[in-house]
């Protein structure tokens, strides 16, 4: 089942697009996304790097840059500790780099996935302080690190934290207490008292401001900060960030200096993926550079991830690419057979009702994230997926609309040893004993209903399918960059006859159709989801009978009805409107 709503939001439309000289449909399909007012859509279609708010609004930027600076002063050793995800790889990079140009010494650590588990820890700090660093800076981690870093601080260590994930908090008779470390300075736009107007930043993104205020007190010119911007895009991307206020400027900016980018390990990993430097977008960040990045993380060391991007001679980047491109197949083999596992679970019934609690003890504890989302897409429910690690269990998790997961963890914390993270997302570490304990409480503090588990598709605006042209099509992309908070727009139209279908591609699991509207426009589209479920629906809806005669070419009795995105097709010179289905009935 699925909700089709189409977004009725009302404004002046025609007055919009006169004023910026746009269709009454861009203009509508920004008002679909909440962009309001003057300032806000020339922000949305024309932001530049004008436009980005102060860093030194965000709270402890200056202090923890004055700490800093004082380290470099005095000569002493600066290590920073980042994570093995995308972000993480990004922000240590940033900081490395960022530090180093101004004269510090400075080193990183990236914890092992299994070994070390997320973020900072004593196993890190004492490492660090065997090794003589004087100053340890987080990024991307260490927000909810208050027992570490105390740690940290009795052995003389200097703490400076950089991240982006929600702080951590106690809750008592309805009333919050945030919690703070004792780290010497905290740089985080989702602390309480912190003036910085966007909250939703990602960890390169804070650590690329950090890095901008350093500058500045380092009498370095700001302009040599935008070279990270291509970072801060993957990043922002690549941990499925709102691309909205600054987050679509950053993203933006940093696709288009990708185009010519001078860092070898960032060009030798979009060549051995077979992609052009100059048509990338936001879906090559989120879908086939990115899993590169974290596939290494996942099955052996993020430290592979960010020895590319700091390499500078060539063939030795491109050997690093290879193998990341290498990592990612086996990630996705082991995946696969991870999500079946995982369906069979839950077909039998014994992962809960509202929430699912996955326990799979053999599935490499690296990939629990990403099945926990396959899960998450195929059932709509907020899904925790939880393996077998060395010292117990570990799990992540991946949420729904409307039910904020790290929030409901926190009413389940007496059975975590660790947690932490975002509304959409959360990790963990757990005692084995306490799987099924977890799995009733967290159940239990549901309040989603039976309908919030229903399958909501938000269409822009019911179009009849003949209506895009190429040029629409083109002022559509002013949109760009697409995802998580700023969706390619959805169109929908009904009784639509099917003239041919008939399936294509190597693997065979492309559909290719030949369509004509009520208004006997014919129109051609492309299908990319299941094949075998689309032939059953229609066979059940219709007949089999029906269904076969559509891929024989012949008339029949099938009308669809269909949510699509319209693109352009090239095949040898020429240029067609193409509609990409997402949903029918």
């Amino acid at each position: 089942m699925e909700n089709w709503l189409v977004i009725n939001k009302g404004a002046d439309f025609n007055g919009i697009a006169r004023k910026f000289g746009i269709s009454p449909i861009l203009a509508r399909l920004m008002r679909n996304r909440e962009v309001i007012g003057d300032a806000a859509i020339r922000k949305y279609l024309y932001g530049t790097l004008d436009d980005l708010y102060d860093p030194h609004l965000l709270k402890d930027a200056d202090l923890l840059c004055e700490k800093l600076s004082a380290a470099l002063d005095a000569g002493k050793k600066i290590r920073v500790i980042g994570d093995y995800d995308i972000d993480g790889v990004m922000s240590t990079y940033i900081l490395c780099k960022g530090i180093r140009r101004c004269g510090g010494i400075v080193d990183y650590q990236i914890p092992d996935r299994i070994l070390d588990g997320y973020g900072i820890n004593e196993h890190l700090i004492d490492k660090a302080f065997a090794d003589g660093v004087s100053v340890i800076v987080t990024c991307d981690n260490g927000i909810a690190a208050l027992p570490e870093i105390a740690h940290a601080k009795a052995l003389g260590i200097t703490v400076l934290v950089t991240d982006h994930h929600e702080i951590p908090y106690i809750e008592e008779a309805g009333n919050r207490q945030y919690l703070r470390s004792e780290a010497d300075a905290i740089v985080n736009p989702k602390q309480p008292d912190c003036r910085y107007p966007f909250d939703s930043l990602c960890g390169a993104a804070v650590a690329y401001k950090v890095m901008q205020v350093f500058y500045g007190r380092c009498g370095i010119p700001l302009q040599e900060t935008e070279v990270f911007l291509e970072n801060v895009a993957f990043a922002t991307v690549g941990d499925v960030m709102d691309l909205t206020d600054e987050n679509r400027i950053l993203v933006r900016e940093g696709l288009r200096r990708i185009a010519h980018t001078h860092n070898a390990g960032m060009r030798a990993l979009i060549l051995q993926n077979k992609l052009d430097p100059a048509r990338l977008s936001a879906y090559h960040f989120g879908f086939v550079l990115g899993p590169c990045i974290n596939a290494s993380g996942r099955l052996d060391t993020a430290k592979y991830a960010l020895e590319l991007f700091l390499e500078e001679d060539a063939p030795k980047a491109a050997a690093i690419a290879a193998k990341l491109v290498e990592l990612n197949e086996m990630r996705k083999d082991m995946t696969r057979q991870g999500v079946e596992q995982a369906i069979c679970a839950v077909e039998r019934g014994m992962v809960g009702t509202h929430v699912f609690v996955i326990h799979l003890p053999d599935v490499h504890e690296s990939l629990a994230g990403i099945i926990a989302g396959r899960v998450r897409e195929k059932y709509n429910r907020p899904t925790f997926v939880l393996t077998r690690s060395g010292d117990g269990i570990k799990g992540s998790g991946r949420s729904v609309e409307g039910y904020s997961m790290y929030e409901e963890m926190c009413q389940c914390r007496q059975y975590f040893t660790k947690f932490g993270g975002h509304p959409m997302a959360a990790g963990l570490s757990m005692e084995e004993c306490n799987v099924d304990a977890f799995r009733r409480q967290i159940n239990q503090c549901c309040r989603l209903t039976d309908e919030d588990f229903i399958p909501k598709i938000r269409i822009d605006i019911a179009m009849p399918a003949g209506y895009p042209t190429i040029e629409l099509i083109r002022e559509m992309e002013q949109l760009a960059p697409f995802g998580k908070g700023n969706a390619k727009p959805l169109f929908a139209d009904k009784n639509i006859t099917i003239e041919r279908a008939w399936i294509v591609g190597i693997n065979q699991n492309v559909l290719r159709l030949t369509l004509r509207t009520e208004y006997q426009e014919r129109i051609f589209a492309v299908y990319f989801g299941d094949l075998a479920d689309f032939k059953r629906y229609y066979s059940e809806k219709y007949s089999a009978a029906e269904v076969e005669r559509a891929f024989l070419g012949q008339a029949n009795a099938i009308r669809m009805a269909i949510v699509y995105e319209p693109q352009i097709n090239s095949y040898q010179g020429t240029e067609s409107v193409q509609l990409v289905i997402r949903n029918y009935r």
